[in-house]
């Protein structure tokens, strides 16, 4: 008695999302993903019926499904790049929700059934869309929320740094630094203070010193020097 009542002590409890907007969650780090990020959007269509999308590969645990299923499900789920694919082809069989990705990594998902690959962009509905951003990897993308004033779920686009930036980093496995600095540039051009309020970054949460999300996205996305970053070779 007393030895199953202290298994029962030990066992570790179920690790739940956290909320980070409204209707926005984060979920814990995901081992299968480099320790990234995945979140998770309860939305309604037009006719009031479940229409949740769900950001990158959360951890494969049951609390994670029962969560997800709580909610009503997964109506899209967006993989942002090839790391953050994690065990999406087996929990995709649990949540059975089509998944987005960009066409040229889709071959990485080869026996996943309702994968719904997009060239450029891709409108989830009448509040999302999904933006190809390619440089950390040929389909890395960020997602684009319309609700809270504008969120950018941004993956390994952008992420937060040791010293409380929002950056571009790159690492000896960049698919192309040129590129992505680029895309950077077009995001800079694409949003306004208006339709941009906050940065989900999709790793590197840690960096945030406990806050959930990146404030004052619009301003942090114009702070960063593109043609600085592109003047010297530095790899992490």
């Amino acid at each position: 008695m007393n030895s199953a009542c202290e298994s029962s002590q030990s066992a570790p409890l179920p690790r739940q999302p956290r909320l980070v907007l409204s209707n926005i969650y984060g979920f814990p780090p995901n081992r299968s993903t480099l320790g990234a990020t995945a979140y998770f959007i309860v939305e309604k269509d037009a006719e009031g019926n479940p229409a949740n999308l769900l950001v990158d590969c959360p951890p494969q645990e049951d609390s994670t499904t029962e969560f997800i299923q709580a909610q009503g499900g997964v109506r899209w789920w967006v993989l942002t790049h090839r790391d953050g694919h994690g065990t999406a082809a087996t929990l995709q069989r649990t949540l059975q929700c089509p998944i987005v990705v960009q066409e040229q990594e889709a071959y990485l998902l080869p026996e996943v059934p309702h994968l719904h690959p997009y060239r450029q962009e891709l409108a989830l509905g009448d509040s999302a869309l999904v933006i190809w951003t390619p440089g950390y990897s040929p389909g890395s993308a960020c997602l684009y929320y319309r609700g809270h004033g504008g969120v950018l779920f941004t993956g390994r686009h952008l992420l937060p740094t040791p010293e409380g930036q929002i950056l571009p980093l790159r690492f000896s496995k960049t698919f192309h630094w040129p590129r992505q600095l680029q895309q950077v540039r077009h995001l800079q051009e694409r949003f306004t203070a208006e339709s941009l309020a906050y940065l989900c970054p999709g790793a590197n949460t840690g960096f945030l010193r406990g806050q959930r999300l990146v404030a004052d996205a619009y301003s942090r996305l114009q702070d960063i020097d593109v043609e600085g970053l592109g003047s010297h070779d530095v790899f992490l």
